[in-house]
C-alpha cells in the first residue's frame, strides 16, 4: 500500500502541480493588484465585524475554524520536514508561498461565500458549490464532495494523529495506542456535538496555543539573539543557490519550501473554503479578505515561529532525497517534532519535549475536528435536494474518521503524511481548475467591494448588480431587503 502511495504522490505532486500553485498564486496577485498588501488593513478590521446567528457563524469564529484546520502539525512537523529534505532554504519558499497563497485564498473563499446555500437552517458551501453553481459542472462538483470526504475523514488525519503519538511518546512514554483510545473519545464527545461546538471548541483552544506558542518561541530566539542575523543569511542564501552547503539543492528547497507551506496554510487546496462560507457577512469578500490574513497567521507566524527556533539553535539535519547527508545534527531521528522539541530543550531544559507535545495534541486536535466539518458539509452537499435527508453517511463519516485516527495513531508517520500529501494533492489539482474558470467572478465582486468602500459605503453585495447569477442566496437576500425598503418608504410616505 505504501509503495502505491508514494507512486501516486510522484504525479499527483509532479514539479507541475508545485509551479502550477507559485503560478497561479502570482497570477491572482497581479489580477487584484496585489491586494494581499493593499487591503492588509481591512482583513484585521473584519475579523471582528460580524457577529454570529441562528445560521452562520462570526467572521472570528471562522478565522478559528480555518486556523484550526491551518495551524496543524504541518506548522511544526511539516516545517522540520521542509527544512529536513529542502534545508534553511525551504523557509523562504514557504513565506514567499504564503504572499501569494493569502491570494488564491482570497479567490476560493470570496467564491465560496458567493455560491453559498441555507440548508436546514445552516449557511453551507465551499468548492462543491461553486463548481456547481459557477461552472455548471454538477458531475464535477459531485466528485469532488464525494473525493473530499474520503480525503478528510480517511486520507489526511493521519498525518495529526501520528505526529501526537510520537510527540507524546518521546515526552511522556506513552504508548501510541493510548494516545489513539484518548483521541478518539475526545473526539467523538466533539463530533457528535453539532458545527456549533466545533466553532466553539476552535474560538477557545486556538488563540491560547497560539500565543503560548509564540512566547515560547520569543524565549528560544532571545537566548540566541546574537545568532539570529546569522539564521537570516542562511535562509536566504540557501533559498537562492549561494550557499557553500546548500547551493547544489535549490531545487529541493523550492520544492519543499512550497509543498510544505501550502500544506500548512492549505491555500488553493479547496479544504479551507467550507467554514469561512459559513459566516455570516453583508459581502463575500469580506470574508476573503480574512481568510488571506488566516494565512499569514498559519505561516509567517506560526510556521516561521517554529523554523526560527530549529534553526537558530541548529536542531536539525538536511538529507535531501537520494542524497548523502549535508547537516546531521541530530544522528538518526526522521524529521518532526523531535527537531522543535529539541531546540526548546536546548534553551529551556525538561521543558521542550512537554510543551511541543501538547502544542501538537491541541493543534492537531483542532485540526481534527475541523476535518469532519468538512467532510460533514460534502455530505450536506450530496443530500441537498433530498426530500428526506439520509442520516447514515453521517454516522458512516464519524466511525470513519474515528477508526482512522486510532489506526493512524500506531502506522508509520512516513505513510501518514503519504496518505495526506495524496489527499491534498487530488484536491489541489480539482480545485484550481475550478477557481482559475472562475476568476471572473471573482474579481467582479472584488471590484464591487472596493467600489463601494470608495464611497463611503459597508460594503453589501447584490449579485445582480455585478453580472452574477445563480447566486441563490444572496439574490434572495437582496429581494427581502427591497421589498423592506418599498415597506419602509410606503409608510414614511403615508
Amino acid at each position: 500500500m505504501e509503495t502505491l502511495v508514494n507512486w501516486l504522490n510522484s504525479y499527483v505532486w509532479s514539479p507541475v502541480l508545485v509551479y502550477t500553485l507559485l503560478g497561479l498564486g502570482l497570477f491572482y496577485s497581479i489580477a487584484t493588484r496585489f491586494l494581499q498588501f493593499r487591503l492588509f488593513k481591512d482583513m484585521i478590521k473584519l475579523v471582528f465585524e460580524s457577529k454570529s446567528s441562528e445560521a452562520g457563524v462570526s467572521s472570528f469564529q471562522a478565522l478559528a475554524l480555518s486556523i484550526s484546520s491551518r495551524v496543524g502539525v504541518g506548522t511544526i512537523a511539516g516545517v522540520a520536514t521542509a527544512i529536513a529534505y529542502g534545508g534553511p532554504g525551504a523557509v523562504f519558499w514557504m513565506w514567499f508561498m504564503t504572499c501569494l497563497g493569502a491570494c488564491t485564498s482570497f479567490i476560493e473563499t470570496t467564491l465560496a461565500q458567493v455560491y453559498k446555500r441555507k440548508l436546514d437552517g445552516e449557511f453551507r458551501g465551499g468548492t462543491p458549490y461553486y463548481i456547481e453553481k459557477g461552472l455548471k459542472l454538477k458531475w464535477l462538483a459531485v466528485l469532488f464532495a464525494v473525493i473530499t470526504m474520503i480525503v478528510a475523514s480517511i486520507l489526511i488525519p493521519g498525518v495529526q494523529v501520528n505526529t501526537v503519538a510520537s510527540a507524546m511518546n518521546t515526552a511522556f512514554g506513552v504508548e501510541p495506542v493510548f494516545t489513539g483510545i484518548v483521541l478518539v473519545v475526545a473526539l467523538s464527545f466533539i463530533i457528535f456535538g453539532g458545527v456549533k461546538r466545533i466553532a466553539k471548541t476552535a474560538e477557545v483552544i486556538v488563540p491560547f496555543m497560539a500565543s503560548a506558542y509564540i512566547i515560547v518561541c520569543i524565549i528560544v530566539l532571545v537566548a540566541n539573539a546574537s545568532k539570529i542575523p546569522e539564521m537570516f543569511v542562511l535562509i536566504f542564501t540557501s533559498a537562492f543557490g549561494t550557499h557553500a552547503a546548500f547551493g547544489g539543492i535549490i531545487g529541493s528547497a523550492i520544492t519543499w519550501g512550497v509543498k510544505r507551506g501550502t500544506f500548512a496554510n492549505a491555500a488553493g487546496f479547496g479544504s479551507e473554503t467550507f467554514y469561512p462560507a459559513a459566516t455570516e457577512v453583508s459581502h463575500p469578500a469580506k470574508q476573503g479578505l480574512v481568510q488571506a490574513f488566516s494565512v499569514y497567521i498559519d505561516t509567517l507566524i506560526i510556521c516561521s515561529a517554529t523554523a526560527f527556533m530549529i534553526l537558530v539553535t541548529g536542531m536539525y539535519n538536511v538529507t535531501p532525497e537520494g542524497k548523502q547527508p549535508i547537516v546531521n545534527n541530530l544522528g538518526n531521528h526522521e524529521p518532526g517534532p523531535i527537531y522543535t522539541q529539541n531546540a526548546v530543550e536546548s534553551v529551556i531544559p525538561g521543558f521542550g519535549a512537554p510543551f511541543i507535545a501538547i502544542a501538537i495534541l491541541f493543534f492537531a486536535f483542532t485540526t481534527l475536528i475541523t476535518y469532519f466539518y468538512m467532510a460533514d458539509t460534502n455530505l450536506a452537499f450530496l443530500n441537498r435536494n433530498r426530500k428526506v435527508k439520509l442520516v447514515w453517511p453521517k454516522h458512516v463519516l464519524r466511525i470513519a474518521l474515528l477508526i482512522t485516527v486510532f489506526y493512524c495513531s500506531i502506522n508509520t508517520s512516513v505513510f501518514a503524511w503519504a496518505l495526506g500529501d495524496l489527499g491534498f494533492g487530488i484536491m489541489a489539482w480539482l480545485n484550481l481548475f475550478s477557481i482559475f474558470l472562475l476568476t471572473k467572478t471573482a474579481l467582479k465582486v472584488l471590484k464591487d467591494y472596493e467600489r463601494q468602500k470608495k464611497e463611503g459605503k459597508n460594503p453589501v453585495f447584490d449579485p445582480t448588480k455585478v453580472g452574477i447569477s445563480d447566486a441563490e442566496f444572496w439574490e434572495k437576500e437582496s429581494l427581502e431587503k427591497e421589498d423592506a425598503e418599498r415597506k419602509d418608504r410606503k409608510v414614511i410616505s403615508s
